[in-house]
């Protein structure tokens, strides 16, 4: 009998500003490398936006912190070495200063909806490219050079990206998207999508996906007596 490969759509909904995305991310990348061999995944990147009216150049980010939750620098900074160990647990490298400030990521979503469409297989490494910019080396990720360097470093069209950016190409539907997921209730990140039908809230450990996964993707199987 052929081994049975279970098809698994999944949707990553996240935002490039959040850590806890880069941290579960990575998680779920580890958690499908665990499954290869019983589970067929079609990943895709959804768009989120944290701070969808964050001014160009961006904010302070203790600042920011600050009047978003009413946190301290000092929970902050408790708060960073939590997700940077987690993060090393699961590979991923934050700065160790954190991300200095905070900015507006939406014509990174432009970007990443338009590898979606035109080049799938580069969706994933470009999302991973613009993770690691902002959490690791502190880049600004409303400059366009930063977006393009990026784009360009996973071997995708520079100029056709810089076109984008110059127009309002994607827009709409990256703003489409954003309302589909918060009307279905969603409002943090990352929010890990199965099938249309199951949610996997945060950044969870590598075993926890593992085992949701496989659960979801197994519950439809004939039981042998």
């Amino acid at each position: 009998m052929p081994h049975l490969m279970h098809p698994l759509k999944i949707d990553f909904v996240s935002d490039i500003s959040c850590p806890w995305c880069a941290v579960g991310l990575s998680s779920l990348e580890l958690a499908l490398g665990r499954l290869s061999s019983d589970v067929q995944a079609d990943l895709h990147c959804q768009p989120f936006e944290l701070n969808p009216h964050m001014p160009a150049g961006g904010q302070d980010i203790t600042e920011h912190l600050s009047e978003k939750y009413g946190s301290t620098a000092e929970q902050q900074e408790q708060v960073r070495d939590m997700i940077r160990l987690r993060g090393a647990e699961v590979g991923f490298a934050f700065n160790t200063e954190g991300r200095g400030r905070i900015y507006n990521t939406f014509n990174a979503h432009r970007l990443l909806h338009w590898a979606g469409v035109a080049h799938p297989e580069r969706q994933m490494p470009l999302k991973k490219a613009l993770l690691q910019a902002c959490h690791r080396d502190r880049q600004a990720m409303d400059a366009p050079e930063v977006l393009l360097a990026a784009v360009q470093q996973v071997g995708l069209d520079g100029a056709r990206a810089q076109a984008i950016l110059d127009s309002d190409e994607f827009a709409q539907d990256v703003r489409e998207l954003e309302s589909l997921y918060t009307s279905q209730g969603i409002h943090a990140v990352p929010a890990v999508i199965i099938n249309d039908r199951y949610l996997i809230s945060g950044g969870q450990p590598v075993d926890v996906y593992e085992q949701v996964l496989r659960e979801i993707a197994t519950e439809g199987d004939v039981q042998p007596r």
